[in-house]
């Protein structure tokens, strides 16, 4: 079985990432390494994590950047280079784990594939529980699921189930439509053969886009993660898509000529580059 470095993306969301780390501790299968991939948050989430660190049950580590804007690819990349697990999961900091994910990422990693997890959408309403701590849905049974379903909490239920085999995994091994970071699994030599993610692409969107037709263009398969791998992905206000549709072009460009390195990526960045995150004054 492959080693796993869990991958948390955060932009000052301490709360939410409180609860994301609290799912984390729960895994059947405890990844190797958790690394939390900040792009500039402030003093309460260097707090969230130094809590979590030395009792999570697997090493904890910070990679925060300096607030230069929605640099989610940037973050990416400086947690994946402290990375030294075969597999990176990627996973977004306002998505609860059910303690299969990590299990299932392992189970279904290949050589040359990467795995598009999926997520399940949780109402305002539940979010604000889940963080009020009146509310815990990574350990409900279907009662309490169908219950969510039916008050409109939930927009799905059907992610929930565990499908057996492989080989339906792999019909559409072209398909990167269905790779969203927020769940994601790709072989950290993979990962590194492409460059990462492409750090010119700032703003919200098509970050994952871009990495999957590089990772497509190299000769890596997208594999289905779907009916076993789903996260709770907590409710949050739309954010600023002002940088979209540049993103797409961008990434269908990627996708026309076969591009496979990105531009700015994991080798543009200097050897050993770290920043200290902030610190609450005494």
């Amino acid at each position: 079985m492959p080693t796993v470095a869990l991958i948390i993306t955060t932009y000052n969301r301490p709360v939410a990432l409180d609860r994301v780390l609290d799912s984390v501790a729960r895994q059947q299968s405890m990844p190797e390494q958790v690394i939390i991939a900040d792009d500039g948050s402030d003093a309460r989430t260097t707090a969230v994590v130094g809590a979590w660190q030395g009792r999570l049950g697997a090493p904890l580590s910070h990679a925060w950047q300096p607030d230069d804007g929605f640099r989610a690819a940037a973050s990416r990349n400086r947690a994946a280079r402290e990375a030294g697990t075969d597999l990176l999961v990627f996973i977004d900091g306002d998505c609860l784990l059910r303690p299969c994910v990590v299990a299932e990422h392992r189970r279904l990693a290949e050589a040359g594939c990467a795995v598009a997890g999926n997520r399940i959408l949780l109402s305002q309403r539940l979010t604000a529980a889940v963080e009020q701590g009146a509310a815990d849905p990574v350990d409900w049974g279907m009662r309490e699921w169908a219950r969510a379903r039916l008050a409109g909490d939930v927009e799905r239920l059907s992610p929930l189930i565990t499908l057996p085999g492989q080989r339906w995994r792999r019909l559409r091994p072209r398909h990167w439509l269905q790779v969203r970071s927020c769940n994601l699994a790709v072989a950290r030599a993979d990962f590194e053969r492409v460059n990462g993610f492409e750090e010119e692409m700032t703003g919200w969107g098509f970050e994952d886009s871009d990495l999957a037709i590089r990772l497509i263009n190299a000769g890596v398969k997208v594999k289905s993660g779907r009916f076993a791998t789903a996260v709770l992905h907590l409710w949050h206000h739309e954010r600023a898509r002002d940088d979209a549709e540049r993103n797409r072009q961008r990434a269908l460009a990627a996708r026309r000529q076969g591009v496979v390195l990105a531009t700015l990526g994991l080798r543009q960045r200097p050897a050993g580059e770290r920043f200290d995150p902030p610190v609450a004054d005494a």
